[in-house]
């Protein structure tokens, strides 16, 4: 059953799912959906048009769902919305979009620990770690299994691509292919992220095919179009690198040489 501490306050048309717990001093606002079996703790206030899903967790002081911060902002009615299995550390702040009917959105499975910041109209996909103090400016991407380290701060409108790492207090300023590790101000190329590929059980095959995609972009001094184009012809059989050049094609900053 629902559980809410006496000292809570909790909007009666909040929409709350079986096995909810809200803690001592919690806020809970007006638009509010929280799935099945999430917990919210103790000083912890989530507002705005906000959706939670399943078993979510949010930490003491963090703040789900309020107002963006972009200046853009003029009005309108705009959204947060999260999936299932998240978990907000201590002092976490995720705003909501700054366009009228835009959301942000945040998909399964993430870590976001203490003291990260998730501006307006991001997008996080999946199992996506953030460690502390990590920070997204508005419009970011990240996608499935990406790592960014303590203090990462990371550009509006750039991308950080599939099970890539970002290295503690790197600036990031330019898209992040898939599967690398960047690290250091100004950030830069390390190699190919083979330990959390590894770890995520990516077969051998495919972990020799981008490290050639990897080399064609990186050790060629080609052209990035003309990478995507060998990528493309040489590589076509494996999912990963047309990932890669499919993501390297869409840049519109530019990627991290």
């Amino acid at each position: 059953m629902t559980t809410i501490h006496p000292t809570a306050i909790v909007d009666p048309k909040a929409e709350l799912g079986d096995g909810v717990e809200i803690g001592p001093y919690a806020v809970i606002g007006p638009h509010v959906t929280l799935g099945a079996g999430t917990r919210v703790m103790t000083h912890a206030v989530i507002d705005g048009h906000t959706t939670l899903g399943t078993e979510c967790e949010v930490f003491p002081m963090a703040s789900i769902g309020q107002k963006t911060q972009d200046l853009k902002y003029k009005g309108g009615t705009t959204f947060l919305r999260i999936g299932n299995r998240n978990v907000f550390r201590e002092f976490v702040t995720v705003n909501t979009a700054t366009n009228e009917g835009d959301a942000t959105e945040i998909g399964n499975n993430n870590l976001i620990m203490a003291y990260c910041h998730v501006a307006h109209k991001c997008v996080i996909m999946n199992h996506v770690i953030m460690s502390n103090l990590a920070t997204l400016a508005g419009d970011v991407l990240v996608e499935d299994y990406a790592v960014l380290g303590g203090m990462a701060g990371i550009h509006q409108f750039c991308r950080i691509g599939r099970m890539a790492m970002v290295g503690a207090c790197t600036k990031i300023t330019q898209d992040v292919p898939p599967f690398v590790i960047v690290d250091g101000n100004p950030a830069s190329i390390c190699g190919v992220n083979v330990v959390r590929m590894t770890r995520l059980g990516v077969d051998d095959e495919t972990l020799e095919a981008v490290k050639d995609a990897y080399k064609l972009v990186y050790r060629q001094q080609l052209k990035l179009k003309d990478a995507v184009a060998r990528i493309r012809t040489e590589l076509a059989h494996c999912e990963a690198a047309l990932h890669m050049a499919e993501f390297m094609d869409k840049t519109d900053r530019g990627i991290v040489r």
